[in-house]
């Protein structure tokens, strides 16, 4: 629970500051967590497997499960995806849809082999 709350504030951080930065005309800071959560899981399971241990169990709940379960928002990534749909810009749904699925995937893979090349 500590760990989600964590990883929600840092989602809302980063919200804010895309917010400033980029506006509201496309979700910039939830595709920003979709894609820094998951390269960022990629990391931290490729770092387990290296180093897996019964003890390190309680802290994986608490990082993966709890800070990067609250700091991903893939139910807000559903949201924006049917507003832009509904507000008509089907284009930018369509695009956006494509980046956070494919971009997000190639995240993992990235921080998989980070951690394989780091512990070899």
């Amino acid at each position: 629970m500590l760990g989600g709350g964590l990883g929600a504030g840092g989602r809302h951080l980063v919200s804010l500051a895309t917010l400033r930065l980029f506006g509201t005309g496309f979700p910039v800071g939830t595709l920003s967590v979709n894609i820094i959560g998951s390269l960022v899981m990629g990391l931290f399971i490729g770092w387990l497997v290296n180093h897996e241990t019964g003890g390190l169990q309680p802290l994986r709940y608490f990082f993966a499960t709890g800070i990067l379960g609250g700091f991903t928002t893939f139910s807000a990534f559903s949201l924006d995806t049917a507003v832009l749909w509904e507000r008509g810009d089907t284009h930018l749904a369509l695009i956006y849809v494509a980046a956070s699925v494919l971009v997000s995937i190639v995240a993992v893979f990235a921080g998989l082999m980070i951690m394989r090349q780091v512990g070899s």
